[in-house]
């Protein structure tokens, strides 16, 4: 039985995982509207618990963007999957926003009897027992920091109050430093590269997506 759960969707869409560990692999992105750290409007984004975010979860107008029904969302995941033909494993990104936020049991349990790997992508507010293929956890400093376990941490860099040296202790299986997309861009990818090369087993992660001039 699929419960008629609404979910609001900014936007969904195929593209390559631009960071991290799975850098280059074919996936769809679901991309929920919202966030519990920044309500996404500009005038607020000083006084956000996170204010350096680059991403437009605001609303349901992007690419597929809406409200969805369970079994309507899970249609157009595999639409969008299957216009060109891949040889690809089914791979699929829940990101936002904080996904966490509508993210549910059905979701899960639909995505995977269409045999979806399922890869989360969170700012780690949220402790969850739902089951994952791949968890990327991504803490803010100012944030309330609750889900410390996952696949890969995932810091962006600079962020002076999370302690780089006591995350190692924590159980991930990789981590990766991302710098901070602000006017000091430049100046953050050349930290980032200095403490990666002295500090194993932290390592870089850069949007390539957008160097590629892809979603």
């Amino acid at each position: 039985m699929i419960i008629r759960t609404m979910y609001k969707v900014k936007e969904i869409f195929k593209s390559i995982q631009g960071e991290g560990f799975h850098s280059g692999k074919t996936a769809v992105f679901i991309r929920f509207s919202g966030c519990n750290l920044w309500n996404g409007i500009e005038k607020f984004r000083k006084r956000a618990m996170c204010n350096f975010c680059d991403t437009d979860f605001v609303g349901v107008d992007g690419q597929n963007g809406g409200e969805y029904k369970l079994e309507d969302l899970i249609k157009k995941t595999l639409e969008i999957w299957g216009k060109n033909k891949s040889y690809h494993e089914k791979f699929i990104v829940l990101t936002g926003g904080e996904p966490l936020l509508q993210v549910d049991t059905q979701l899960i349990k639909e995505l995977k009897k269409k045999n979806f790997y399922i890869a989360l992508e969170t700012n780690g507010t949220i402790k969850t027992k739902l089951k994952f293929d791949w968890v990327v956890v991504s803490p803010k400093e100012n944030a309330s920091w609750n889900l410390k376990n996952g696949d890969e941490l995932k810091v962006v860099y600079p962020q002076n109050k999370i302690n780089l040296k006591k995350a190692l202790d924590l159980k991930f299986k990789y981590f990766f430093l991302q710098p901070m997309a602000n006017e000091f861009k430049q100046l953050n990818i050349i930290k980032t590269l200095n403490y990666c090369r002295s500090h194993k087993p932290w390592f870089p992660s850069f949007q390539i997506h957008k160097s590629l001039g892809t979603s």
